[in-house]
């Protein structure tokens, strides 16, 4: 997996290998609001994870995920760290993590 210097590298980059919708995160799923779909945590895996820490203040840093739904619906879920730790299901918590699925 590449490393990226900044959080808009990774999305540049990510975009171009098909991860082009945008995904909100939500206490029992995650949504893509301009298709309309809710995504449940056993409909989709987190292919990749980087993580951005602030340059001047800690309190800037955030995560990306790279995300592909079993409908093949493929996107990012931008989260700043621990804001949404106590607000989301356990089974999300777990879900966003790197999945070691075999690709197809």
């Amino acid at each position: 997996m590449k490393t990226f210097e900044t959080l808009s590298q990774a999305i540049t980059a990510l975009k171009t290998r098909g991860y082009t919708n945008d995904f909100n995160l939500h206490p029992e799923w995650i949504e893509c609001q301009p298709l309309k779909k809710k995504i449940r945590p056993e409909e989709f895996h987190v292919d990749e994870v980087h993580r951005f820490e602030g340059m001047t203040n800690p309190d800037d840093s955030s995560v990306l995920y790279a995300i592909a739904s079993t409908g093949g619906l493929k996107g990012l879920l931008v989260d700043a760290y621990g804001v949404y730790a106590e607000s989301i299901s356990q089974e999300m918590i777990k879900k966003l993590q790197i999945d070691k699925r075999t690709e197809h």
